[in-house]
C-alpha cells in the first residue's frame, strides 16, 4: 500500500536502514501502529507495538528519558513505512510500557537517576521491601560510620527537629513505612531515625550522595 494511503490505526513496519531521526540508530524493522497523520508535511506519528518496545536498547529509553523525550512513539516520513499485519494487542502494549517505565523511571534525573538504578537492579524483585534490602546492602558496602549529619525534614513528633545536628553511629533496621533506620545521638541521647530524613553535612565526604540519593529514592518511590 502505499503510504499516502496509510490510514490511523494501521500497522505498520519501518522500511530497512530507516534510522532514528533524534539518535541516529537503525530502526528497520520496528513496528507500531498510526496514532496521527501529518498530510501537510508528510507524516506519521508511530505507537510502537510492545514486541518493538520490549527489544528497543535501554540507552534509546534511558537518553530519551534524559532529554524528556517520548521514546514510546515517533514521527517519520511516510515514505518510511510500509503497512503490515498487526503483533499485539493495545493492551500489551500498555502493559510493555508499564513495565519499562517502572524499570526506567529514575532515567530522567540524569547522574542521581543512574545511580538510583544502579541499586534498584540489585534487587530481588519489584517490592518495594526488595528496594529497601537493596539500599540497605548499598549502605553497608559505601557507607563510612560514625558522620555528621542534619534533620532534613519537618518533624511532627519525637525529640528531634528540623535542622538539629546529630552524630550517625550506625545503621539500624528497615521498619515499613520510615524505611532505614539510622541509630545516632544528638546532645548525650541516643535514637533511631529515618536516613530519608538525614542529610551528610560534610558535601565532600563519601557519605554525602549515597544518603542524597536514597532520600530522593524514598521521596520518589
Amino acid at each position: 500500500m502505499e503510504g499516502n494511503k496509510l490510514q490511523l490505526a494501521d500497522s505498520v513496519v519501518v522500511k530497512p536502514d530507516v534510522r532514528d531521526p533524534d539518535w541516529d540508530i537503525v530502526i528497520g524493522g520496528w513496528q507500531g501502529r498510526i496514532a496521527e497523520v501529518d498530510e501537510e508535511d508528510n507524516l506519521i506519528l508511530i505507537d510502537w507495538d510492545s514486541l518493538t518496545l520490549q527489544q528497543m536498547p535501554a540507552e534509546t529509553i534511558v537518553q530519551s528519558e534524559e532529554e524528556g523525550l517520548d521514546w514510546t512513539k515517533m514521527f517519520l516520513l511516510l515514505q518510511d513505512v510500509e503497512q503490515t499485519t498487526p503483533r499485539d494487542s493495545e493492551d500489551d502494549v500498555q502493559e510493555a510500557i508499564d513495565v519499562l517505565t517502572s524499570k526506567h523511571k529514575w532515567a530522567c534525573l540524569c547522574e542521581e537517576g543512574r545511580r538510583i538504578q544502579a541499586v534498584l537492579d540489585k534487587a530481588e524483585d519489584e517490592s518495594e521491601w526488595a528496594a529497601y534490602k537493596a539500599w540497605q546492602k548499598h549502605f553497608q558496602e559505601v557507607l563510612e560510620f560514625p558522620f555528621k549529619a542534619e534533620v532534613l525534614e519537618w518533624q511532627e513528633r519525637g525529640p528531634l527537629r528540623e535542622g538539629d545536628k546529630v552524630k550517625v553511629t550506625s545503621m539500624d533496621e528497615i521498619v515499613d513505612p520510615q524505611g532505614i533506620l539510622a541509630s545516632l545521638r544528638h546532645g548525650r541521647s541516643e535514637y533511631v531515625f529515618p536516613f530519608c530524613d538525614l542529610k551528610v553535612l560534610d558535601k565532600s565526604s563519601f557519605n554525602y550522595q549515597p544518603v542524597k540519593d536514597y532520600a530522593i529514592w524514598f521521596a520518589n518511590r
